[in-house]
């Protein structure tokens, strides 16, 4: 995949150098205290390894995130195909992100997601992006409003693959490229 540069960060695929904190953002409390599981070592370098290929195949996927400054890797903020029945058909595609907390808050996962919609919009030619969340996770639904998307209320869902009742219920984002280059006046 060919890295994206923003101001201050770089989305490339991930590199062997990444993985503790890969293992580290999917193990920690506080980053998973909306998903009902929690990855070990060996799972989350399973996933790291399925990961990188994916990008590598794709061109996209869900990157790695650098602090260009330092070269420092802070989680990862991606583009992803997804496929949820009556929800998000096949082809559709989602944005997303999760990075370590002593990142959060200033900025970056927006910033990434921003330049992951144009790429989706303008290199992918997607017509919708989509987004989602637990429905008590403001962190990532503020993110979500503050990139332009909107709440669709109707197509808020109870995911399939949560079994734990408590986060089961999910509300959907939704960007269309209209909006987004009306909202960038393209």
């Amino acid at each position: 995949m060919t890295p994206i540069e923003t101001g201050r960060l770089i989305l490339r695929n991930w590199q062997e150098r990444d993985r503790g904190l890969f293992y580290r953002i999917n193990s920690d409390d506080r980053v998973m205290e909306f998903f009902d599981f929690k990855r070990d070592k060996a799972s989350s370098d399973a996933f790291m390894d399925q990961v990188r290929d994916e990008n590598d195949r794709n061109g996209y996927g869900w990157t790695a995130a650098e602090i260009a400054a330092t070269g420092e890797c802070i989680g990862f903020i991606g583009l992803h195909a997804l496929e949820v029945p009556e929800i998000a058909p096949k082809g559709s595609f989602e944005i997303g992100w999760r990075l370590a907390p002593e990142y959060w808050g200033k900025g970056y996962a927006t910033e990434g997601a921003g330049a992951l919609l144009a790429f989706g919009f303008t290199v992918m030619h997607l017509n919708e992006i989509l987004s989602f969340a637990v429905q008590g996770n403001l962190r990532s639904t503020a993110v979500m409003e503050r990139l332009g998307m909107r709440r669709d209320m109707s197509g808020d869902f109870d995911h399939p693959q949560v079994t734990e009742p408590d986060l089961k219920r999910h509300v959907l984002y939704r960007i269309g490229r209209e909006d987004w280059k009306r909202r960038h006046r393209l």
